[in-house]
């Protein structure tokens, strides 16, 4: 009887914890709200197995409590329970999965209007290349890598000669804009993320991996890298501020002090 009481005052205290905490997502600040949705739809089907279950089981140990008179019982299987516990878990895992796979297909489908913008990120900090006048990354390569062209940006490529280089850990975006951020790494594994876009990525070395958000709401927000990337991988943060349209463009019209 004791065991069960303290499992019901473990249920009820982690549900109330879970309700009255002031530890919760970070607001958001993309189009990424569906984000949101998925963990908190990943906490109903969760919470509501931990509640069912653990009741059931302070159930069991009052009902088939030891007493003089009664003698156990042995049953190795039950068809009918057997049946109902893979039908309820088989819907509930459909239940997290099916969502984050539709979210998965939009975030690997950036939209048309989708602008391209370089993350190079190294032990231990973050450079970006933006795209100039002609809207275009140039191409790039390990082999054109130097001390002078740490990006290795193809000096025969003709859309490379206008890119801006900002070899600053802040990246300015214009809100209502997508973006797609291909990332790469000239060493290690890392990872970037902008809590308040709901979004991350790995970066792995050889490969260009890529993520797109639409920064909507103004402000400063922090970039971290989110893998064990070193000793100094305590240090590789960044940030990442959203600008008005005018501000952006007043930032744009100044860039020479970027490259």
């Amino acid at each position: 009887m004791f065991a069960a009481i303290v499992l019901l005052v473990l249920v009820l205290g982690t549900v109330v914890f879970h309700l009255l905490s002031p530890w919760y997502f970070t607001p958001i600040a993309s189009n990424w709200s569906s984000m949101d949705s998925t963990v908190t739809l990943t906490f109903i089907v969760t919470g509501l197995a931990f509640v069912l279950v653990n009741i059931f089981i302070a159930y069991c140990l009052i009902k088939f409590r030891n007493k003089p008179e009664r003698r156990a019982e042995y049953e190795p299987e039950s068809i009918k329970m057997e049946s109902w516990l893979t039908i309820l878990t088989t819907v509930g895992i459909a239940a997290m999965l099916a969502p984050g796979l539709l979210i998965w297909k939009d975030v690997v489908t950036p939209p048309d209007d989708s602008m391209n913008l370089e993350v190079l990120a190294r032990q231990w900090n973050w450079s970006y290349r933006l795209p100039g006048e002609d809207g275009k990354l140039g191409a790039v390569a390990v082999s054109h890598t130097t001390a002078d062209n740490p990006l290795g940006i193809d000096p025969s490529d003709p859309f490379g000669q206008d890119d801006i280089i900002v070899y600053d850990p802040v990246l300015h975006l214009k809100v209502d804009q997508p973006v797609t951020f291909l990332l790469r790494s000239t060493d290690v594994l890392h990872n970037f993320t902008v809590p308040q876009f709901r979004v991350k990525m790995d970066f792995v070395p050889g490969q260009v991996s890529y993520i797109w958000a639409e920064p909507q709401k103004e402000g400063s927000y922090d970039l971290l890298c989110e893998e064990l990337c070193g000793v100094g991988h305590y240090a590789m943060r960044g940030r990442v501020i959203v600008d008005s349209e005018e501000a952006y463009a007043s930032l744009a019209s100044r860039s020479t002090h970027l490259r």
